[in-house]
């Protein structure tokens, strides 16, 4: 297992279609008096990495040792495409230079960089047989040279199903995992793939299914799991987050919850770090997780970018931030019992004032009780109502970070209630707990647990030790 701050440099081989992202920068202050159409007049230009290439620049950002296996056209952009590779140290003698255009994707901006327009130039033409077999043994040749293959496929002709499935049969020959950002909706020819990566719209078109809930979802990535037997699929859902289906076993993850600018690129960003994550034998949901960070940043920027390892390490080091994931809203708690249908849910709640040993030893107590631990915490207001306008000492936000920060604590919930009876209600946990110092009878909620076959469960407190005592004893 490694970890953030011990990243190792692998060698990782990007299969797939590069082009040129140009940006143009200006104004629009005037309509055209030619036709209705508005004058953009430009002031600046530059040009990025795009596609499979983009994927390639993030590795790159993620201090792993890239090289690419791509098509370009015998033009001036295939060669500032290969400049830019080399500028960035990364190994161009598997690329291809052919008679085609290298693609090029041109987008106008505007104030407040408002996309005007974008006009494409490209040659989407399938590899043709011998340059199919040309490429094939050049890579025959280096094949394990590299710790991982990453196929990005963009269908502009290079990853004809022939070329595809070859690369995926040399691979698992040599046991080295491929993954693939998917495009195609013909599934037989990601076949064998180790991860397969398709968007919503792309597990809809590989499957035939409607994949239009959570439950859908899951159920559309494990057949086309099963269909290409690949270890896993990751289906990113946009603002729904991310999946993970495979080893009997399915894992979502909200989206980081980020101001979006730009969405260019952020499916690049991710499959680059989930790759990063994977070959340095991260556990493959903690990879998924770092994945999804990285997209988020990555949205966050304008245009086509890289992501570094300092921005996530800065990202994740805020404990806020780092946490953030755990504290739920109201709108969110139905996902809980939703995502988790097979696995026991633990509820308690408590206003943890003063977080202290007690607490601590009660909630780890509690955990064990299942597999996913939801606190619901008392907001500011229902602790003034029930302890007195002197409390809470410590804010909501305040209480649910380092609620948050605790390891053994799934969710956070924070509700304006004097009791949880109506989260409750919503969360539908398998096991209620509270203090050693209420009665079956006095605890709110039971009747909720028991009607879908749950318990309570009452766990003593520490003697000694609460939040009152800790106050009285600073107050002397």
């Amino acid at each position: 297992m490694n970890s953030l701050n011990h990243i190792e440099t692998k060698k990782i081989l990007v299969i797939g279609d590069v082009m040129l992202d140009t940006y143009y920068m200006g104004d629009v202050k005037r309509i055209s008096p030619e036709a209705p159409v508005p004058v953009f007049r430009k002031k600046t230009e530059r040009s990025v990495l795009g596609g499979a290439a983009n994927v390639a620049a993030n590795l790159v950002a993620a201090e792993q040792n890239v090289s690419v296996m791509a098509l370009v056209g015998k033009d001036a952009n295939g060669d500032k495409l290969k400049g830019i590779f080399e500028d960035q140290g990364i190994d161009t003698s598997l690329i291809t230079s052919l008679d085609r255009d290298t693609t090029v994707k041109t987008r106008l901006l505007a104030n407040n960089n408002q996309q005007v327009i974008r006009f494409d130039i490209e040659d989407t033409e399938d590899l043709a047989e011998d340059d199919c077999k040309h490429l094939f043994e050049k890579l025959k040749q280096r094949i394990t040279d590299f710790d991982l293959i990453l196929l990005s496929d963009y269908l502009k002709g290079l990853l004809t199903y022939e070329f595809t499935q070859g690369v995926i049969r040399l691979a698992n020959e040599n046991n080295i995992p491929t993954i693939i950002d998917v495009k195609d909706p013909k599934v037989d020819k990601y076949t064998g793939a180790y991860l397969i990566k398709p968007n919503l719209k792309e597990l809809r078109d590989l499957t035939g299914m409607s994949a239009s809930n959570d439950e859908e979802i899951i159920e559309a990535a494990e057949c086309l799991r099963e269909k290409c037997n690949s270890e896993y699929v990751l289906a990113t859902c946009g603002a729904r987050g991310m999946v993970l289906v495979g080893n009997n076993d399915s894992y979502f993850i909200d989206s980081v919850d980020q101001e979006v600018f730009d969405v260019t690129g952020a499916g690049d960003t991710t499959i680059a770090y989930l790759a990063a994550c994977m070959v340095n034998e991260f556990d493959i949901k903690e990879a998924v997780n770092i994945a999804n960070t990285a997209a988020g940043i990555q949205v966050s920027k304008v245009g086509t970018s890289s992501v570094y390892w300092d921005e996530i390490r800065a990202f994740l080091s805020d404990q806020k931030a780092g946490t953030h994931h755990k504290l739920l809203t109201d709108k969110a708690i139905h996902k809980i019992r939703e995502r988790n249908k097979n696995k026991k849910i633990v509820f308690t709640n408590g206003c943890f004032d003063i977080l202290h040993i007690g607490h601590v030893r009660y909630l780890q107590e509690a955990a064990k009780l299942g597999d996913i631990l939801v606190l619901g915490l008392n907001s500011d207001a229902s602790v003034k109502r029930l302890k007195g306008p002197e409390r809470p000492v410590n804010s909501e936000a305040d209480r649910a970070e380092l609620l948050c920060a605790l390891g053994f604590i799934d969710y956070v919930v924070i509700f304006d209630e004097d009791t949880p009876y109506e989260l409750i209600k919503k969360v539908q946990p398998d096991v209620l707990v509270k203090g050693g110092d209420y009665s079956p009878d006095e605890v709110v909620g039971k009747d909720i647990v028991e009607s879908r076959g749950g318990k309570l469960v009452l766990i003593p407190f520490v003697e000694g030790k609460s939040t009152t005592n800790i106050i009285n004893k600073i107050k002397k």
